[in-house]
């Protein structure tokens, strides 16, 4: 499975990002697929899970209200709704592919990586 990540951008406080990751080479629909986030303190962040079906998601507190996890499994692809944004979202965002259909917030929890996008708000 290759995942390919876009919506990479430079945006104003207080703006708006979409990021998508489209899956290809496997079909990743019976998947629960996730981001995560890399900044200079923290190697990789998880910020948002969703399961297999879309039926359940997960963010964690920091983004929590603030962002949106969805998924089109007709185009294999999964996206990133984040809104209100500040500059400690500032980071390198990858999309994975978990091993269930079951979310998880652990990165041993996920199979495929993609190469990761990098989002940089400023103040």
């Amino acid at each position: 499975v290759q995942l390919q990540a876009s919506g990479r951008g430079l945006v104003q406080a207080g703006g708006s990002l979409r990021l998508s990751c489209a899956a290809s080479g496997r079909t990743s629909s019976n998947n629960a697929m996730g981001w995560f986030r890399r900044t200079p303190e923290k190697e990789r962040e998880f910020v948002a899970a969703i399961n297999w079906n879309g039926g359940s998601t997960y963010y964690v507190d920091s983004v929590k209200g603030r962002s949106t996890i969805s998924r089109d499994n007709a185009k294999n692809t999964v996206y990133l709704q984040m809104d209100s944004l500040k500059p400690e979202d500032t980071a390198v965002y990858y999309c994975a592919v978990a091993y269930g259909s079951v979310w998880s917030t652990s990165i041993v929890g996920y199979r495929y990586w993609g190469q990761g996008t990098l989002v940089t708000v400023s103040s």
